[in-house]
């Protein structure tokens, strides 16, 4: 694979305790900018979600927004993007969103951020698609999901192949690396001829 084009970013509509999370979301977003990736995301202005949004944006980028319309005041979306997609439904933002995106990366979130990646891995591990998926990292927010990941493969219900197809790390630099070599093709299926084998 070659460098995504348009990029999905789960995380956070609230900024998090720590000023570090918003340091690299901003961060991030300058970085997609710079390569001239597009954001989609989940169209609101508040929290990681608009500090991303706001850097692409400041950096010259493309972002595009997909909302709920019973979000839009709630997560008060974003008034200056590149394009906005209202929709009905919280399944038919997550479907938009990935028709709109080639790579999926999870910053620090909630609930919210956990089901909308989660999905998506689900989706990979059943090969209904084969883009990179990545976790980015920031202060060790992520550490205990890898571990339970691990676990996951060691008790029988992650293939090794599965778990190893997503990335976790705390560098910008190793992520938008990896994703411009990675191999999806390499990740087994759970369903066809793959699992027949097994």
């Amino acid at each position: 694979m070659t460098q995504p084009t348009s990029l999905c970013v789960y995380c956070g509509s609230s900024a998090g305790r720590h000023p570090e999370y918003a340091e690299q979301a901003r961060a991030f977003g300058a970085e997609m900018a710079r390569r001239g990736i597009a954001l989609v995301y989940g169209g609101g202005k508040v929290g990681l979600m608009g500090t991303v949004a706001d850097a692409v944006l400041a950096g010259g980028g493309r972002v595009v927004g997909v909302i709920p319309r019973q979000l839009v005041e709630l997560e008060v979306a974003h008034p200056d993007l590149s394009e906005l997609v209202v929709v009905e439904t919280m399944h038919q933002r997550k479907t938009r969103m990935y028709e709109l995106s080639d790579a999926f990366v999870a910053l620090p979130g909630g609930f919210g951020t956990m089901d909308e990646m989660f999905e998506m891995l689900t989706w990979a591990q059943l090969g209904l698609h084969r883009y990179p998926c990545a976790f980015l990292d920031v202060r060790g927010y992520y550490h205990d999901l890898r571990t339970m990941m691990d676990h996951m493969v060691d008790e029988g219900f992650v293939r090794p192949g599965q778990r190893d197809s997503v990335w976790f790390g705390d560098s910008m630099a190793a992520l938008f690396d990896w994703m411009g070599t990675y191999d999806g093709g390499s990740a087994s299926r759970v369903i066809g001829p793959a699992s027949v084998r097994a």
